[in-house]
């Protein structure tokens, strides 16, 4: 019996030394090397090429990236040639003569090219602006055309006879032949301010500081109307910070916004009213007086005194489009949308000489196009189907054919890889892009053209010029080169798939393994996360091929996956996540689950996760609903109880008013159920997710005696950037190199090559 256990702990000792990973300087770097700054473009080229469409719609110009450098190549539609742009050594040179700035050939660095002519080249570079000739390569400074100075604080009727403007927070309106002033509104007051907007980033220092002054209005395109909004603030809450990253301050600095949480009802009000130039009197409509959240927008139309207003009630379970006639004081609902769950992702479109509006809506329980006719009110499905419209990405004024990409239409084709089409009016459908791959489009100005970047996670990128008309290749543009890294061992990402909770429906996901992968070692596997629910995780082109691979090096298996509740599927899918979030996470332990089973390389008794915004809180859940699952997390500007987060986002998707299903998925309430390790981050100026959410979490696991780590980046916001960036990426990676890995970590490595 001594011998035996004897052998068994030998065995499990040549094991642990087996999978031990003994991290060094080296493996660092290796890391670094497949960050964003030290690969795209550098080690890795071409994954996504952006194309730049001349102005005289006469061809098109982009970047040509190579291990030599960067190559700036232009396509002219008269015979779709590639070519080089200009000669790289000649205006190299022309440019360090002009400049007395040493240039070199392969990294020039231009921007808002456009051809004069077929003789000059005019662009922007080191800070200015400049003319070349093509055929003497003398280089010129471009004269600016002297522009009027615009104020931002007026604005100019679209026929140039009338300047509007705020006073004492009451309308004006001015002539700009008589120099007449004529009052619009006469009940302005602070915080009851006609003509001004919400501002979403707007901070006030202290209780009683300054909103930043805002004017905007909205002409009407015959310049006899006049629309805008009253900003009602006078029982608006604030949310507060409190700034401790001035040097020169030894007290913090509190700052305040208007922004309200899910169930506020003293928000931000938004009033819309109108006005009749010749009359100068305003116009009452039945229109409701909404938060900043769900407020009124307005989009004239070619008749005068008609618009089209959009909206949504609180709760987001309907959604409506009106005409409003301000000549009658009339108007009728053309669309209303409804749900039992939320309206979400509803978009529309006018064709004013046709009138007609196409819109997306999900009412046959996927989302799809419409027509509506404005003489008729009839409504005609213009696609039909159980797949995905991702979006409308261009629509001929002329024919009324709508191009739009979408996704999971073609029998066997990964539901996420979307693809694109047209549709006429009559709802005849064409595919344009028949690779059964991802496509991310560019439509020329004139919509005659657009560009493709073609690929999947593992197939890599070609970017290419199709014709609008039947997708046809015209011309060949890039094509992404890897091969650098795939000498150093480097494989794409793996996809799997897989049966969701439900027992039915299929998930998809991927793996990122590192480079010197050893499948005889076993590897702990993280969980990149952001259950959304209105985003998808699924890497599905190869631009995002290298996302995960920094961490993965240090010695991790990193997975992305879309369970049900994730956008871009069906209604049905989506609404998995309705009023229950807190349980988005149990796909991601079944995929870990199904990986473990599948590949001996997945230790699924060593599982974190991490994730940013709605991603970290998805950590702080795995942590506290998952505890004996999820060993490690970093959760960074987490929203850990959504009663604390901006309204918006919450109602939407976990109901309106708010109750106990609020309560019941709260990092905060939960907190006693937390096992693991957990890192808690949060920026201090944070203005989008609250750090107060962060900090009552800190607070309740401190009361409950559990054992955790915070770190706050006092000036940083909602993202990360500078050295704060750097710091909280070193910061991640070693929680999970000493926690997950159970390797001594090294911090003294540079995230710069």
């Amino acid at each position: 019996m001594k011998y035996f256990l004897f052998l068994v702990s030998a065995l499990g000792l040549v094991s642990f030394l087996s999978n031990a990973q003994n991290l060094t300087l080296e493996d660092y770097n290796r890391a670094v090397s497949f960050t964003h700054e030290n690969s795209y473009n550098k080690t890795v080229f071409n994954l996504n090429t952006k194309t730049n469409w001349f102005k005289n719609n006469k061809g098109l110009w982009f970047i040509d990236y190579s291990k030599e450098g960067k190559t700036y190549k232009k396509v002219r539609f008269s015979d779709y040639k590639v070519t080089t742009l200009f000669n790289h050594e000649k205006l190299a040179s022309a440019l360090t003569e002009f400049s007395e700035k040493e240039v070199e050939p392969n990294n020039l660095s231009l921007s808002n090219i456009e051809f004069d002519d077929d003789e000059n080249l005019s662009f922007e570079a080191l800070g200015n602006a400049y003319i070349l000739n093509l055929d003497s390569y003398q280089l010129e400074p471009k004269e600016e055309k002297n522009k009027e100075q615009e104020n931002e604080f007026e604005s100019r009727s679209p026929d140039g006879k009338w300047v509007a403007y705020s006073k004492d927070h009451d309308l004006f309106i001015k002539s700009t032949e008589t120099e007449e002033e004529h009052q619009l509104s006469f009940n302005g007051r602070k915080n009851y301010e006609y003509a001004s907007y919400y501002g979403w980033t707007d901070k006030m220092e202290g209780e009683k500081g300054e909103r930043p002054k805002h004017f905007s209005v909205n002409w009407s395109k015959d310049s006899k109307w006049l629309a805008a909004n009253v900003i009602d603030l006078q029982h608006a809450e604030k949310m507060y910070l409190l700034d401790w990253s001035i040097d020169s301050l030894y007290k913090p600095k509190l700052l305040s916004y208007y922004r309200g949480s899910p169930g506020d009802t003293a928000m931000v009000l938004v009033k819309p009213v109108f006005y009749s130039i010749e009359s100068k009197k305003e116009v009452k409509t039945q229109l409701p007086i909404n938060t900043h959240i769900n407020a009124v927008s307005i989009r004239w139309t070619e008749d005068s005194g008609v618009m089209y207003a959009n909206y949504r009630t609180r709760g987001f379970k309907n959604e409506y489009v009106k005409e409003i006639d301000l000549n009658t004081n009339t108007e009728r609902t053309l669309i209303k949308e409804t749900s039992e769950t939320n309206v979400d992702n509803f978009t529309f479109r006018t064709l004013g000489e046709k009138r007609k509006i196409i819109f997306l809506s999900e009412r046959s329980g996927w989302r799809q196009l419409y027509c509506l006719d404005l003489k008729s009110e009839k409504v005609t499905p213009l696609t039909n189907g159980h797949y995905y419209i991702n979006e409308i990405s261009y629509i001929d004024e002329d024919t009324g054919i709508v191009y739009f990409l979408a996704s999971g239409k073609e029998t066997g084709v990964n539901p996420y890889h979307q693809q694109l089409y047209k549709v006429t009016l009559k709802g005849k459908t064409t595919l344009l892009t028949p690779d059964s791959v991802h496509h991310q489009v560019s439509f020329s100005k004139d919509g005659k053209y657009f560009v493709d970047n073609y690929s999947t996670v593992q197939i890599p990128t070609k970017t290419v010029l199709r014709d609008s008309k039947n997708g046809k290749i015209l011309a060949q543009l890039t094509e992404a080169d890897v091969s650098l890294v795939i000498d150093k061992g480097w494989e794409a990402p793996e996809p799997f798939q897989l049966t969701a909770k439900d027992d039915k429906t299929t998930i998809y996901g991927a793996i990122w393994k590192p480079s010197n992968f050893n499948a005889s070692k076993s590897y702990p596997i993280i969980d990149a996360t952001y259950t959304g629910p209105h985003t998808q995780r699924f890497p599905k082109s190869f631009d995002v091929a290298f996302y995960n691979q920094a961490l993965s090096e240090l010695g991790f298996i990193v997975m992305q996956v879309d369970g049900l509740g994730s956008s871009g599927r069906s209604k049905e899918f989506h609404d998995h996540s309705y009023k229950s979030m807190g349980n988005n996470l149990e796909d991601h332990v079944l995929a870990i689950k199904f990986l473990g089973g599948k590949y001996s390389w997945v230790d699924t008794e060593r599982v974190g996760i991490f994730g940013h915004s709605a991603g970290g809180y998805d950590t702080g859940r795995a942590m506290v609903a998952f505890p004996d699952f999820y060993k490690v997390g970093v959760a960074s500007s987490g929203d850990h109880d959504f009663r604390m987060e901006k309204a918006w986002w919450p109602e939407m998707y976990m109901g309106w008013p708010v109750d106990e299903t609020y309560e019941g998925v709260s990092n905060i309430t939960n907190a006693k159920n937390l096992k693991g390790k957990l890192l808690l981050v949060h920026g201090g100026l944070d203005d989008n997710v609250n750090p107060s959410a962060t900090f009552k979490f800190a607070e309740a696991l401190v009361n409950a005696d559990k054992e955790f780590d915070l770190l706050i980046l006092p000036s940083q916001r909602h993202g990360y950037t500078g050295k704060h960036r750097d710091y909280f990426i070193k910061k991640r990676w070693n929680y999970f190199v000493e926690h997950l890995l159970g390797e001594k970590p090294i911090w003294d490595f540079s995230l710069k090559q």
